[in-house]
């Protein structure tokens, strides 16, 4: 018989989780690709520096293991959020040649690992001169070449920068020699994917957009013709424009062009005429099956082999008659995304069996073989494979040992709140849970809104032992999908448009406020927390309302005008969606920037901050911390800083003090009694 559950304040639970156990298992599996009937990926190492390793799993179903020793590290820095990072391919003489960019120089490499003497990695690529920089993303191997994306700095601002399609040697005559790079583009467009060939090698398509647009706003399919030389015809544009969104394109087995557009409002799969007579939407629903393009390589949806049909799970297979150039593989759903597989010609679709609830960008296809990156309420992010010949899904990842009992986890509740206006507002509520601890039926716990990043993004209710680690001491947490996110169509997106600071404020406010109202949450312990996008909804709803008593504020955008000018390239223009042309920049930056209304913030809060941020430069939080030091009294806050950390943190001893100094915060707002926690001194507490 179970022991009794003891009785303790919220807040004040002992967990085993601890943050060094959320720090080793931050981060997911990236980029799957095959090479033959072996899948790669990429797997963050948080332990050793938060570098990304090149991981294989080979064809005899052995475990999975690392390629790549430290130091490599295997991340592109295009347009500072990265892209596909590798390509590979099997050697006519046998064993797999992989190319990959190296973080430390931005290097393409060329790998073998199974060559005699296991040599090391061959530079592919120039070291980048001073006052410029290479940086290189999407690779595809095409004969004695790397057909990838190129972006190239000009000079010192964010905005000198070119980026042209472009076809390195794989024999290494371009290491040496920026020259012997092929530019396959001109550099008309300033944004663009890598080059993909078409099955018979004499086409090639890619996507491209321009400022002030967003890849979700607008983007081209366009498509040239490969000559005999390997050089690109004229390109023309077959499909999207300055209003529909392509977010990929991919190639058929039969040749057929296929592409994920949000022309119904929806991002769903089409099959483009080449020739220009339009597109065909292959599976016409109010779901999303795509998403936002934030770096070249991502892939919602993958073409399987000709005669390859779905199956449930135990079923045998049968083609139609007649069909055509195969099923393709897709990732649909609204908010999260799940596996499925889809018949073109019957428009079936098949979803996979299995308990994962939300699938990350980035397909791959062997054979009958589908693999993708998906995790579940109860499990973490892992490389899954689906046998569409039986229907059958395993994880063929090295499965993480849970750090903890999993009976610590927290269930999510996905819910839908109203919101201002009567709009819908979509979360996730994480309750507190402990299996031996309850608190008294008279107290009401702390909860803490969650903002995401982006802003155009969204987030699934999966397993985050970030978030655990609060759920299991006693505060609820609540993940706000706010007006803005992706995942529920293009009119969802665009509530943000020119209302950043405020639809996404008065969404998350709504969700807290539903939340006390109906007795889940306590209205006198609330807090906001967000990183990037969510970091200004969190610093700017303390300017907003008074309804929070505390706030986590993590590598923030804070100030409008400096970012415009601060950011990095991709972004430099995303303001003109999110907060209106620049001729009203000025207006808008006096009525929504918290360093503008600083003298509007009275909670406390922790404000933490990477040093090497290219995206949120440390000058962003300086300003606000001068605005708020100006004024009698201070405002309690902490400024934690990182050397080596850019815009996410990336390594476990800066994640594990992020995360302490947070729930630090949150104890001594909310009047937690947690001794386990470290000492946090807070400038200006007169306490």
């Amino acid at each position: 018989m179970a022991a009794a559950a003891a009785c303790a304040p919220y807040g004040s639970w002992p967990s085993p989780l601890a943050a060094a156990h959320a720090a080793a298992h931050d981060g997911r599996p990236e980029y799957v690709g095959t090479i033959g009937p072996e899948v790669w990926w990429t797997e963050p190492r948080p332990e050793e520096g938060g570098r990304r390793t090149l991981v294989r799993r080979p064809a005899d179903g052995g475990p999975a293991r690392p390629v790549l020793p430290a130091p490599w590290n295997v991340r592109s820095r295009f347009t500072e959020y990265g892209g596909l990072p590798w390509a590979g391919a099997e050697r006519v003489d046998g064993g797999p040649l992989v190319v990959f960019v190296h973080h430390a120089d931005q290097r393409l490499y060329a790998y073998e690992p199974d060559a005699p003497g296991a040599p090391p990695p061959r530079p592919l690529t120039p070291v980048s001169q001073t006052g410029g920089g290479l940086r290189w993303a999407d690779p595809v191997l095409r004969g004695g070449e790397v057909w990838c994306v190129l972006e190239e700095f000009t000079g010192p601002a964010p905005g000198d920068v070119r980026r042209v399609a472009a076809a390195v040697p794989l024999d290494g005559s371009a290491a040496g020699d920026r020259a012997a790079v092929r530019e396959l583009t001109d550099d008309r467009h300033r944004f663009r994917t890598g080059p993909k060939p078409s099955p018979d090698g004499r086409s090639a398509a890619w996507l491209v957009w321009d400022h002030p647009r967003m890849p979700w706003d607008g983007t081209e399919l366009q498509l040239a013709d490969v000559r005999p030389d390997g050089t690109l015809g004229t390109p023309r544009t077959v499909l999207g424009g300055p209003d529909e969104a392509v977010a990929q394109a991919a190639w058929a087995a039969d040749g057929s062009l296929l592409a994920v557009s949000d022309r119904s409002g929806w991002w769903n799969p089409y099959r483009v005429d080449a020739d220009g007579g339009g597109a065909v939407n292959l599976c016409p629903r109010e779901e999303e099956f795509g998403g936002p393009l934030w770096k070249p390589g991502l892939t919602w949806l993958a073409p399987l082999p000709g005669g390859t049909s779905p199956a449930a799970a135990g079923e045998t297979p049968a083609r139609p008659e007649g069909s055509g150039g195969g099923t393709l593989a897709v990732l649909h759903g609204r908010g999260s995304c799940v596996l499925g597989v889809l018949d073109p010609d019957s428009g079936d679709l098949v979803d996979a069996a299995g308990p994962w609830t939300a699938w990350q960008p980035g397909l791959a296809v062997s054979g009958s073989r589908v693999y993708g990156v998906a995790a579940s309420p109860r499990s973490a992010y892992e490389v899954v494979e689906l046998d569409t010949a039986t229907g059958r899904a395993r994880v063929v990842s090295a499965r993480a040992a849970d750090p903890v009992d999993p009976a610590y986890y927290p269930e999510p509740q996905s819910r839908t709140f109203p919101g201002p206006g009567g709009r819908e507002i979509h979360a996730h509520v994480y309750p507190p849970h402990h299996p031996a601890r309850r608190a008294p039926a008279e107290e009401l716990p702390p909860y803490v809104v969650w903002a995401h990043g982006g802003p155009t993004d969204h987030v699934p209710p999966v397993l985050d032992l970030h978030i655990a680690y609060f759920t299991s001491r006693g505060i609820g947490v609540v993940e706000v999908n706010y007006g803005g996110s992706t995942g529920y169509g293009r009119a969802y997106r665009e509530r943000l448009r020119e209302q950043w600071g405020v639809v996404d404020v008065e969404d998350c406010a709504a969700v807290a406020r539903a939340l006390a109202d109906e007795g889940t949450a306590d209205p006198g312990r609330l807090a906001i927390r967000g990183g990037s996008a969510g970091g200004w909804t969190a610093a700017a709803s303390l300017a907003a309302t008074g309804l929070y008593a505390c706030a986590a504020v993590i590598y923030p955008v804070l100030d409008l005008r400096g970012f415009a000018a601060e950011t990095h390239d991709l972004e430099s223009h995303y303001l003109h969606g999110l907060a209106g042309p620049p001729q009203t920049l000025e207006l808008r930056c006096r009525e929504r920037s918290p360093v503008s209304r600083a003298d509007r913030i009275t909670a406390p809060f922790v404000l933490l901050q990477g040093l090497d941020d290219p995206v949120c430069p440390p000058a962003q939080a300086e300003r606000l911390l001068a605005a708020l030091r100006t004024r009698t009294p201070v405002v309690p806050h902490a400024y934690l800083t990182f050397e080596g950390e850019g815009h996410g943190f990336r390594r476990a001893d800066t994640m594990v003090r992020a995360l302490e100094a947070e729930l630090t915060l949150y104890a001594r707002v909310f009047g937690l009694d947690r001794p386990d926690v470290p000492e946090l001194e807070l400038y200006g507490d007169r306490s």
